[in-house]
């Protein structure tokens, strides 16, 4: 029987791509105009952290962990409906406009604190990237300020022998692959779909909502003081990355005409006397 685990996944509320979000002067996200979702990625994580519990031992507990502003508690809340056990939040006005490093480092930090108090990890889950970022960085940044072992792109996983025994995606392919524990591992959004909420775990966060004390007691928020991370390395002054403009590539919708019902022949002189037409008022202009 392997060993009880240790687990953390690392969660985020991301705008919703069902709604329509601006962008600030700065370059960021205007993430207040947008609706809020939890990052799709990270519910594939969620759900390989719930089955790694299961390959654990029966005392074997996960840890939901994000960062982000008040209203980001929302997906703690959908992650103990899922059934995880507890849910920290590193909320700081200090952390606006982070980058992919003052991300990595602002979450590192976060872990440790965590740990300090809950054990240390024996497995982080990250999603694949986010939504809104796309850059698959911060995943890979925590497993090295950790010096975790690393997997990314992992597609489907077991623990023998309190070992990771994992299939992870390539190009072209896939690749087995196994590791020693501690392990932070990325999973690909080829892994299982999470599974749906249960009866019971909506019905303990509708108590965990209303009573205080309980609500301490499974979901804590703290800042960047309480884990001791340097302000200088995180928001703004803490991202090197620099976005010196935006801009729509395209338009959205446009005229359409249909050649059909011709020859190959046919269709193509339609198609090449058209780009002529449009060439000719090219030059004209």
């Amino acid at each position: 029987m392997n060993k009880d685990l240790n687990i953390y996944v690392l969660i985020k509320q991301v705008p919703d791509t069902r709604s329509k979000a601006g962008v600030n002067a700065d370059g960021t996200i205007d993430r207040a105009k947008a609706g809020k979702m939890l990052n799709p990625f990270d519910a594939f994580a969620m759900q390989a952290a719930i089955d790694a519990k299961a390959m654990g031992g029966p005392n074997s507990k996960i840890t939901a962990v994000t960062m982000g502003p008040p209203p980001a508690i929302a997906i703690l809340y959908q992650a103990l409906e899922h059934g995880i056990d507890k849910a920290c939040i590193l909320s700081d006005r200090k952390l606006a406009a982070s980058d992919t490093l003052a991300t990595a480092y602002a979450l590192s930090m976060t872990l440790e604190y965590v740990q300090a108090k809950d054990g240390p990890a024996d497995l982080v889950f990250c999603g694949l990237q986010t939504t809104d970022g796309d850059t698959a960085q911060v995943g890979p940044e925590i497993c090295e300020r950790m010096d975790l072992t690393q997997i990314t792109y992992c597609e489907g996983f077991e623990i023998r022998d309190n070992l990771v025994h994992a299939r992870k995606v390539i190009e072209g392919g896939a690749m087995e692959v196994e590791a020693d524990l501690p392990a932070l591992i990325t999973i690909a959004n080829s892994y299982n779909r999470l599974e749906h909420k249960t009866f019971r775990g909506a019905k303990f966060v509708q108590e965990v909502k209303r009573n205080e004390a309980i609500q301490k007691q499974f979901v804590e928020i703290i800042d960047l003081a309480d884990c001791k991370a340097e302000d200088s390395r995180c928001g703004l002054p803490g991202s090197p990355t620099i976005v010196s403009a935006t801009w729509k590539i395209g338009t959205v919708g446009g005229s359409c005409k249909m050649h059909q019902g011709k020859s190959v022949e046919e269709l193509v002189g339609e198609v090449v006397n058209i780009n002529q037409e449009t060439i000719k008022e090219f030059a004209k202009a």
